[in-house]
């Protein structure tokens, strides 16, 4: 994927959330969350660490979080897999 003119805007998690909040891409998310799908999720953006903080570009990390499907209360523990259904 070829790199926005102009350079990353490169964000803390915390930032990360504030924005996606008041830029309207979601109604609310916290800095843990962010860090949780970071975590577990293949497809988030490239994270660098920046001294004891993880930073993301928002440029990238905002189209992410506004075609993610929101599974916001979903019990994935009771969820049968595939196979059994």
């Amino acid at each position: 994927m070829a790199e926005p003119e102009g350079g990353p805007d490169m964000v803390s998690f915390r930032e990360l959330a504030r924005r996606l909040v008041a830029d309207g891409v979601v109604e609310r998310i916290t800095h843990q969350r962010v860090s949780k799908i970071a975590e577990t999720d293949p497809d988030f953006p490239p994270v660098v660490p920046v001294g004891r903080s993880k930073a993301v570009d928002y440029r990238l990390a905002r189209p992410y979080f506004a075609t993610r499907k929101s599974r916001q209360g979903q019990r994935t523990d009771l969820q049968r897999p595939a196979s059994e259904e």
